[in-house]
């Protein structure tokens, strides 16, 4: 977006964006200018709604007019492309669509947002395949390592509706993760706040920390194999990284999670042929503007062969 040292710009906000907030409307139609900038503009009234201030978590309505004032010469940074090879991955992946949502089974090595180096993620990709679709947001995110089951939200109602879902356990979502070693049977559930920390290379690092917030995951043995088990993961809060350091801390890592394993279970991990991170985001079930979406996305194919291979094992 561009705009003239002299010209005010004003938007009609359409039906997909309404519910929206306006400092989060802002934002994402002013790609390129300083949050600081935006804020600024809106606290000292430059900034209207139907020509009158607003606060920026005023929730819009469609047919609003918002009048975004002059600021600067201002141009959207060029924006990668994403490879023909995620575009067409990302095109194979689609498992759920309807009028307000869409569900993706994202691979592993995409992360779902551009930033921190990097250039595009899923989000990027959807919107540079559907140029025509004026409104698509993460409804929630997956580690770029793990796979599966990914919501975007095609309406901002549905994107507020689905975040009170999350907040108050209303989406039931289910892990597939093979670890290492015998998970006890008995061990259903782990209960061990968490932290985060960066190491001195600015990694993000999480840790059980009694400082931490509270976190809860269910775990369940789906199936015994040789020196490993796969488990189903149920998140019942949602903080980042939770279900993997809840792993390591009950003593049995997920294979190939490089950054919470030690190099005997990352050997185990690469001696069964696995060559990144035994997590997958396989099952979602809410109820949804009336009706029950349920969907799944099994294993794909190297991830069930790496079970198969140390099932021959046992």
């Amino acid at each position: 977006m561009t705009e003239t040292a002299h010209t005010a710009t004003h938007i009609e906000v359409s039906d997909a964006e309404s519910g929206q907030r306006l400092d989060n409307f802002l934002l994402r139609k002013l790609s390129g200018v300083p949050k600081t900038r935006i804020y600024r503009a809106i606290r000292k009234g430059e900034v209207r709604v139907d020509k009158g201030r607003a606060k920026p978590e005023r929730k819009l309505s469609a047919g609003e007019v918002i009048r975004i004032p002059p600021i600067g010469s201002v141009e959207a940074p060029t924006k990668a492309e994403a490879p023909a090879r995620w575009n067409q991955r990302i095109a194979q992946s689609l498992i759920y669509e309807d009028k307000g949502l869409i569900i993706v089974n994202k691979p592993t090595g995409l992360a779902v947002h551009g930033g921190s180096g990097i250039d595009f993620g899923l989000i990027e990709t959807l919107r540079q395949q559907r140029l025509e679709q004026s409104y698509l947001e993460l409804v929630h995110r997956l580690d770029r390592d793990t796979s599966g089951l990914v919501m975007i939200a095609k309406r901002a109602s549905v994107l507020r509706e689905l975040h009170d879902l999350l907040r108050n356990d209303g989406i039931d979502k289910r892990y597939l993760a093979l670890v290492a070693g015998k998970w006890p049977s008995h061990l259903a559930r782990v209960q061990a706040k968490l932290g985060k920390s960066a190491l001195s290379s600015g990694e993000r690092m999480v840790r059980v920390d009694a400082s931490g917030k509270p976190s809860i995951t269910d775990f369940r043995v789906v199936e015994r194999l040789a020196g490993a088990t796969l488990v189903e993961a149920k998140p019942i809060t949602g903080r980042t990284h939770q279900i993997r350091v809840h792993a390591q801390h009950s003593g049995h890592p997920i294979l190939g999670d490089v950054k919470y394993s030690d190099d005997g279970q990352l050997a185990v991990a690469k001696d069964a042929g696995l060559r990144r991170l035994f997590l997958h985001a396989y099952s979602l079930r809410f109820e949804l503007g009336g009706k029950t979406v349920e969907v799944r996305a099994e294993l794909d194919e190297e991830l069930s062969g790496v079970c198969k291979r140390l099932s021959l094992d046992k």
